[in-house]
Protein backbone atom coordinates (compact mmCIF):
# COMPACT_ATOMS: atom_id res chain seq x y z
CA UNK A 1 0.00 0.00 0.00
CA UNK A 2 1.21 3.30 -1.03
CA UNK A 3 0.83 5.83 1.14
CA UNK A 4 1.40 9.94 0.22
CA UNK A 5 2.03 12.83 2.21
CA UNK A 6 -1.26 14.92 2.46
CA UNK A 7 -2.25 18.45 3.33
CA UNK A 8 -6.02 19.16 3.39
CA UNK A 9 -6.72 16.18 1.54
CA UNK A 10 -4.50 16.52 -1.50
CA UNK A 11 -2.63 13.75 -1.82
CA UNK A 12 0.99 14.88 -3.23
CA UNK A 13 1.60 13.49 -6.15
CA UNK A 14 5.35 11.49 -7.14
CA UNK A 15 5.85 13.61 -9.90
CA UNK A 16 5.28 16.65 -7.75
CA UNK A 17 8.88 15.21 -6.44
CA UNK A 18 9.62 13.26 -3.40
CA UNK A 19 8.53 14.91 0.13
CA UNK A 20 11.41 16.10 2.23
CA UNK A 21 10.07 15.97 5.76
CA UNK A 22 11.40 17.92 8.81
CA UNK A 23 9.55 18.18 12.14
CA UNK A 24 10.79 19.72 15.46
CA UNK A 25 9.24 20.93 18.56
CA UNK A 26 8.53 24.57 19.15
CA UNK A 27 7.63 26.42 22.91
CA UNK A 28 7.19 25.72 25.63
CA UNK A 29 10.34 24.85 27.55
CA UNK A 30 13.10 26.45 28.77
CA UNK A 31 15.82 25.38 31.25
CA UNK A 32 15.90 27.68 34.58
CA UNK A 33 18.53 27.72 37.10
CA UNK A 34 17.62 27.68 40.81
CA UNK A 35 19.72 29.99 43.36
CA UNK A 36 22.15 27.17 44.00
CA UNK A 37 22.55 26.63 39.89
CA UNK A 38 21.08 23.54 39.95
CA UNK A 39 18.90 23.35 36.28
CA UNK A 40 15.19 23.24 36.58
CA UNK A 41 13.35 21.74 32.81
CA UNK A 42 10.14 24.09 33.12
CA UNK A 43 7.51 23.31 30.43
CA UNK A 44 4.06 25.15 29.96
CA UNK A 45 3.11 23.90 26.26
CA UNK A 46 4.55 21.92 23.62
CA UNK A 47 3.38 21.36 20.00
CA UNK A 48 5.38 20.59 16.28
CA UNK A 49 6.52 22.16 13.57
CA UNK A 50 7.95 21.67 10.17
CA UNK A 51 8.38 21.81 6.59
CA UNK A 52 7.50 19.65 3.36
CA UNK A 53 9.50 20.65 0.39
CA UNK A 54 10.07 19.20 -2.90
CA UNK A 55 11.20 19.12 -6.42
CA UNK A 56 9.52 17.48 -9.26
CA UNK A 57 8.35 17.50 -13.00
CA UNK A 58 5.28 19.09 -11.93
CA UNK A 59 4.03 21.88 -9.15
CA UNK A 60 3.00 20.35 -6.02
CA UNK A 61 -1.22 21.42 -6.95
CA UNK A 62 -1.76 22.94 -3.59
CA UNK A 63 -1.91 26.43 -4.33
CA UNK A 64 -5.77 25.85 -4.05
CA UNK A 65 -6.09 25.25 -0.40
CA UNK A 66 -7.62 28.10 2.06
CA UNK A 67 -4.34 28.73 4.13
CA UNK A 68 -6.47 30.94 6.32
CA UNK A 69 -7.73 28.18 8.38
CA UNK A 70 -6.66 25.29 9.66
CA UNK A 71 -5.45 21.60 7.59
CA UNK A 72 -5.02 18.12 8.20
CA UNK A 73 -1.51 17.07 7.39
CA UNK A 74 -0.49 13.43 7.04
CA UNK A 75 3.22 12.90 7.19
CA UNK A 76 5.24 9.67 6.11
CA UNK A 77 8.03 10.57 8.05
CA UNK A 78 8.11 7.94 10.76
CA UNK A 79 8.40 8.46 14.59
CA UNK A 80 8.70 5.96 17.05
CA UNK A 81 9.55 5.01 20.40
CA UNK A 82 11.19 2.13 22.10
CA UNK A 83 11.69 -0.16 25.74
CA UNK A 84 11.33 -2.90 27.39
CA UNK A 85 7.44 -2.55 27.73
CA UNK A 86 4.74 -3.83 25.62
CA UNK A 87 2.39 -0.60 26.20
CA UNK A 88 3.25 3.17 24.93
CA UNK A 89 1.42 6.06 25.11
CA UNK A 90 2.01 8.04 21.13
CA UNK A 91 2.89 11.32 21.86
CA UNK A 92 1.02 11.89 18.35
CA UNK A 93 -2.12 11.04 16.58
CA UNK A 94 -1.17 8.27 14.42
CA UNK A 95 -2.33 8.56 10.68
CA UNK A 96 -6.00 6.46 10.08
CA UNK A 97 -5.17 5.42 6.15
CA UNK A 98 -1.89 3.72 8.24
CA UNK A 99 -1.90 1.84 11.58
CA UNK A 100 1.04 1.79 13.91
CA UNK A 101 2.85 -1.42 13.50
CA UNK A 102 5.79 -2.75 16.66
CA UNK A 103 8.97 -5.24 16.35
CA UNK A 104 10.56 -6.86 19.00
CA UNK A 105 14.50 -7.24 18.72
CA UNK A 106 15.38 -11.37 20.16
CA UNK A 107 19.19 -12.22 19.44
CA UNK A 108 19.79 -8.59 18.02
CA UNK A 109 17.54 -9.27 15.29
CA UNK A 110 14.49 -6.85 14.90
CA UNK A 111 11.00 -9.23 14.13
CA UNK A 112 7.68 -7.64 13.24
CA UNK A 113 5.09 -8.52 16.35
CA UNK A 114 1.40 -7.35 15.97
CA UNK A 115 0.41 -4.29 18.01
CA UNK A 116 -3.28 -2.56 18.75
CA UNK A 117 -4.07 0.67 19.00
CA UNK A 118 -6.39 2.58 21.92
CA UNK A 119 -7.79 5.72 19.76
CA UNK A 120 -9.32 7.25 22.81
CA UNK A 121 -5.53 6.96 24.72
CA UNK A 122 -3.55 6.79 22.04
CA UNK A 123 -2.21 3.63 23.47
CA UNK A 124 -0.19 0.89 21.69
CA UNK A 125 -0.19 -2.58 23.09
CA UNK A 126 2.83 -4.52 21.80
CA UNK A 127 1.89 -8.85 21.55
CA UNK A 128 5.07 -10.15 23.39
CA UNK A 129 7.73 -12.34 22.06
CA UNK A 130 9.61 -15.24 23.92
CA UNK A 131 13.12 -13.90 24.42
CA UNK A 132 12.94 -10.02 23.22
CA UNK A 133 14.71 -7.57 25.31
CA UNK A 134 13.35 -4.72 23.62
CA UNK A 135 10.03 -3.51 21.13
CA UNK A 136 9.80 -0.55 19.41
CA UNK A 137 6.36 0.95 18.10
CA UNK A 138 6.25 3.29 15.10
CA UNK A 139 3.59 5.09 13.24
CA UNK A 140 3.24 8.06 10.66
CA UNK A 141 1.53 11.04 12.37
CA UNK A 142 -0.88 13.27 11.10
CA UNK A 143 -1.64 16.97 12.75
CA UNK A 144 -3.83 19.66 12.39
CA UNK A 145 -2.15 22.68 11.19
CA UNK A 146 -1.62 26.34 9.85
CA UNK A 147 0.50 26.24 6.95
CA UNK A 148 2.08 29.11 4.39
CA UNK A 149 0.87 29.17 0.39
CA UNK A 150 3.72 27.39 -1.09
CA UNK A 151 7.08 29.01 -1.97
CA UNK A 152 8.45 28.06 -5.14
CA UNK A 153 11.09 28.09 -8.10
CA UNK A 154 11.01 26.59 -11.56
CA UNK A 155 14.53 25.93 -12.64
CA UNK A 156 14.70 23.15 -15.26
CA UNK A 157 11.93 21.60 -12.12
CA UNK A 158 8.99 22.71 -9.85
CA UNK A 159 10.88 23.55 -6.27
CA UNK A 160 8.46 24.01 -3.91
CA UNK A 161 8.03 24.12 0.03
CA UNK A 162 5.78 25.04 2.78
CA UNK A 163 6.67 25.52 6.45
CA UNK A 164 3.66 24.15 8.85
CA UNK A 165 2.88 24.92 12.64
CA UNK A 166 0.59 22.59 14.83
CA UNK A 167 -2.41 24.01 16.05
Amino acid sequence: MTVAVMLGGIALDMHAGAPEQTEQPIGGGQVLRMSDGAAVKQTHWQKMSGTIAGRGLYPSGLDGLDYSNPLELRLTMVTSMQGAGLEYVLPSTPRPDRAPWARARVDGVWRRTPCVLDDETLTVTVTAVVGADQYQVNWMPVYSVFAERPGRAQVGSFDWSIPWEEV
